[in-house]
């Protein structure tokens, strides 16, 4: 293994358990909501959250548009980014991959949850952002540190679609 792959490697399994220990205290500290019995009032929970997850996205759109407006690259077929600029929209794009399935990870999962683990849901969409943060964070100090916020991202959506998948078959 080199010494790039050992350095990814560490990092997303640091990523990943973050994300199952935050995961599991969120659960057990967020307030359990009330009114959950049917399936409306759980997908709108979902969706409150959903709001909430897609703030990192949001921020990303803003500082590659500011950038833009503000610089020479306010032309984009100009391909005169700098290196902040290419990372950022790198890190955008894969925001909107990774968005696209917590919503549909989200959702479904929330379209069969038991009311009583509702909070699974506000959990997610916490480690959702902080996850991102870390991937923005870290990819813009070097490409190889993405790996925790990727790989915590990766396996709360792998986690959330497998979850959703098993209750629409149980």
């Amino acid at each position: 293994m080199t010494r790039d792959q050992r350095i990814v490697a560490i990092g997303a399994a640091s990523g990943v358990l973050s994300m199952l220990l935050a995961m599991w205290a969120l659960v057990h500290q967020l307030p359990q909501p009330a009114g959950m019995e049917s399936l409306g009032a759980r997908l709108a929970y979902a969706l409150r959250w959903n709001g909430f997850a897609a703030s990192p996205l949001f921020a990303m759109i803003v500082a590659i548009g500011n950038a833009r407006a503000l610089g020479p690259a306010i032309d984009p077929t100009l391909g005169t980014e700098d290196k902040a600029m290419v990372v950022n929209g790198r890190v955008a794009d894969n925001t909107t991959q990774q968005f696209a399935l917590f919503l549909a990870g989200s959702l479904g999962l929330a379209a069969s949850l038991p009311p009583q683990y509702m909070t699974v849901i506000g959990a997610a969409a916490i480690v959702f952002v902080a996850a991102r943060i870390a991937f923005w964070i870290g990819y813009r100090i070097h490409p190889l540190y993405r790996a925790p916020g990727f790989a915590a991202t990766f396996y709360l959506n792998l986690a959330l679609l497998a979850a959703a998948l098993w209750f629409a078959l149980v």
